[in-house]
């Protein structure tokens, strides 16, 4: 058992540090050291997992006797795989070029033991249907949702990018937002944390 480990999440994202601080667990958050560049050819689900394991790892040195929680999510629509705009100008684009597409979401975690070199993973797929929308409605989301543009396909899900939302397809309801919350429990649990 390794309930004694302490809980690292690989994650500078506010959004993950929420979801997580939700289930009362005792966490530290560290931000990884990893290059997030997708590779050619590489599948939107593939880029979600390395990168989650890419950066449980890139902590491993720093935390040897830990459990190191590694996330990341992409979102796939158009043939493409949709990062995060990063600033308004981007956010109208991809928001526009969404209006009325479905877009499947891959949220990958994963949980790293790194006092045995366990590795647990899991990739949650969430296929969503986007609202078709005007430019006047990306624009007063955007300004109301700037968190949105730190965001896959920038749409804020747990905020008010509901609204652009018309169907939610999903095993985990929290992967939309950045964390699979059902397998990860299953992960902790079998490295001896309990959440009750």
């Amino acid at each position: 058992m390794n309930s004694n480990f302490p809980l690292i999440l690989g994650s500078s994202s506010v959004f993950r540090q929420e979801q997580l601080k939700r289930l009362g667990l005792s966490f530290q958050t560290a931000k990884p050291d990893f290059d997030e560049t997708p590779q050619t050819g590489e599948s939107a689900e593939a880029t979600a997992l390395r990168l989650a394991v890419g950066k449980a790892r890139s902590l491993a040195s720093v935390f040897p006797q830990a459990l190191i929680i590694g996330a990341d999510q992409v979102a796939w629509c158009n043939n493409e795989q949709l990062g995060k705009p990063m600033n308004v100008a981007k956010a109208q684009q991809m928001l526009a070029a969404l209006s009325g597409k479905r877009i499947e979401f891959f949220s990958a975690v994963c949980l790293l033991n790194t006092g045995s070199g366990k590795l647990h993973t899991h990739v949650d797929k969430t296929t969503v249907t986007m609202r078709k929308l005007t430019t006047r409605q990306i624009t007063r989301y955007l300004e109301r949702e700037p968190d949105a543009v730190y965001c896959a396909g920038a749409a804020k899900s747990e905020g008010l990018g509901a609204a652009l939302l018309q169907r939610i397809d999903s095993s985990d309801p929290n992967a939309l937002i950045g964390l699979p919350i059902f397998k990860l429990l299953d992960f902790l649990a079998e490295e001896g944390i309990d959440v009750f």
